[in-house]
């Protein structure tokens, strides 16, 4: 039997490679100088060659995202906007058709959370939870896949969670996250087509910004790294590298599949 070589692009080698691509990350900013999900993906694209369109809500936290990239040379451009608004979605895909190259990259990275059960959670809730972690997709995708289209494919990678898979009191949110990976299994039969992959990643209790806290104490934050099989607390970083890989090159032959990155949490049984 003979082994097929790897293919390699002449100037990189086997080197992740983003040169000339737009990419667009959704929750791109943090609070301060934390890295969370969407900040680490958006550096470690720059990082790679990508111009990046840095999309946030609040210009504090996405201008830091932006500065941390331009600080090392890469670059970046900050959109100011709301993914669970339709005229937002059309303005970022104006925006991001200004840059170098046409958006063909795009990281949904948008989420909130939300304790409850069918029971005690208001319908109003429900709502929010739903256009916010599914819907923000939807739009933000529908407004970039006829770039991709145009361009010949691109790579769509959606953040879920592992709470789509092992929920635990968070009802909603489960529900929300396990709908964006049948959604995300859905697009990538619906785009195979055009060339486009699209492939959705599940962190686990990652350290993040989004969960520093007062009520996050030393002795919850060593539960939390203590429930994965590895007992190492995972990152921001750990997240956006195996988001740029799912949207690299690198997983050309990958669609439609769910990631987990979780130091092995999901493979234990649940502790009560």
């Amino acid at each position: 039997m003979t082994n097929t070589p790897l293919e390699r692009n002449p100037s990189t080698g086997d080197r992740i490679d983003f040169s000339g691509r737009t990419a667009v990350v959704t929750g791109g900013g943090a609070r301060g100088d934390g890295i969370g999900n969407g900040r680490a993906t958006a550096i470690l694209l720059a990082r790679a060659g990508a111009e990046v369109v840095v999309v946030d809500r609040s210009e504090e936290v996405g201008r830091g995202t932006v500065e941390m990239i331009e600080s090392e040379g890469g670059a970046a451009r900050l959109f100011l906007g709301d993914v669970t608004s339709e005229e937002d979605c059309a303005a970022l895909a104006a925006f991001a058709r200004e840059g170098s190259a046409p958006p063909t990259v795009l990281i949904n990275n948008v989420g909130i959370g939300a304790p409850g059960t069918v029971l005690d959670t208001e319908p109003d809730l429900w709502d929010l939870v739903m256009k916010v972690n599914v819907r923000s997709m939807v739009q933000v995708s529908r407004a970039l896949i006829p770039s991709m289209q145009e361009a010949g494919g691109g790579s769509i990678v959606n953040i879920s969670s592992i709470s789509a898979i092992r929920p635990k009191g968070l009802t909603p949110y489960s529900a929300s996250k396990g709908a964006v990976v049948s959604l995300t299994r859905a697009m990538a039969v619906d785009h195979a087509g055009d060339g486009i992959r699209v492939n959705v990643v599940l962190p686990g209790p990652v350290w993040t910004p989004m969960v520093q806290r007062p009520t996050m104490t030393p002795e919850i934050r060593e539960r939390r790294k203590n429930s994965s099989a590895l007992r190492i607390e995972g990152t921001g970083w750990d997240i956006g590298r195996a988001v740029v890989f799912l949207a690299s090159e690198h997983a050309r032959y990958i669609t439609g599949q769910a990631l987990v990155v979780d130091g092995g949490v999901t493979v234990l049984s649940p502790v009560r």
